[in-house]
């Protein structure tokens, strides 16, 4: 038996979650000293709505060793762990720590893998939906590992924000880069750029003109790559999440398309309007 557990910055729905079981660690979030814990309890629109009104800069703190260790017990003896990419949070060492207490006061129990997914939000989503996949060929723990190791070496992540403030006050993106992305009423088209760290893509004068860019972007590459699923999640923003939907799904690669609203984390810093693609 196998069980994945992922850091929430996986964004998921029910409907998801039964076909795709995953195990979800939440990281807490701060607005202005308030708590918020990212798990199913959160109000998400809430969420956002009080992250309006705020003072401060929001704030988010990685889950530490003992959540991730909690959940390594149990009757299942492969553990497949997502994290958020390593170069946005310590997400990464936190389970990899917990990995290492755990195998030291039980040796030879389970087998645990960590995968740094460097990405966020949808990519994660993808690579956790990616791993139930390839347990589904019947492959074994270690082709399973290298599957998914190459999957996410050249999976893509892009997104599109019509605020990337937060981004910026909290490091994830440079003030250099996020002036350059954000001056002259550009909306930026935005992407992981394969080592785990964000980068400008492209930019884009308007609104409309952004999103259609974005669907060129990944048709094309889907046209080039095959690849078969594409992970779409939002805040708040299901007319443009469903326009990338319907706008992909003219590949005939793609078998199936993950639409789904983002959770705490994810709303924190895919910000206003935010629409995050993985593929």
């Amino acid at each position: 038996m196998y069980k994945i557990v992922a850091d929430s910055s996986t964004d998921v729905d029910k409907a998801f979650l039964e076909r795709f079981p995953v195990t979800l660690v939440p990281f807490k979030l701060y607005l202005d000293g308030k708590e918020y814990v990212d798990d199913s309890n959160l109000d998400v629109e809430q969420f956002v709505s009080d992250m309006k009104l705020i003072v401060n800069t929001p704030k988010s703190a990685c889950p530490s060793p003992n959540d991730f260790l909690e959940h390594f017990e149990g009757e299942e003896d492969e553990i497949y762990v997502v994290t958020i990419s390593s170069k946005l949070s310590g997400t990464y060492n936190s389970a990899a720590l917990a990995k290492n207490i755990y195998e030291t006061d039980h040796p030879g129990e389970k087998f645990i893998h960590i995968f740094d997914s460097l990405g966020a939000a949808a990519g994660e989503t993808l690579v956790a939906r990616k791993i139930h996949e390839f347990k589904g060929l019947g492959l074994s723990k270690e082709a399973l590992v290298e599957r998914v190791t190459d999957f996410i070496a050249n999976m893509r992540v892009l997104f599109i924000s019509e605020s990337l403030n937060n981004l910026i006050k909290n490091g994830r993106i440079s003030k250099f880069k996020g002036l350059i992305a954000t001056t002259l009423n550009i909306l930026p088209i935005m992407g992981a750029d394969g080592k785990g760290e964000i980068q400008l893509v492209e930019k884009v004068r308007n609104s409309n003109k952004a999103y259609t860019r974005l669907i060129e972007i990944i048709v094309d590459e889907l046209k080039v790559n095959g690849r078969d699923i594409v992970s779409i999640t939002h805040v708040g923003n299901s007319e443009r999440a469903n326009q990338i939907e319907d706008g992909v799904k003219v590949v005939e690669s793609v078998k199936e398309v993950i639409n789904v609203k983002c959770a705490g984390l994810s709303s924190m810093y895919a910000d206003r309007k935010g629409v995050i693609v993985a593929f």
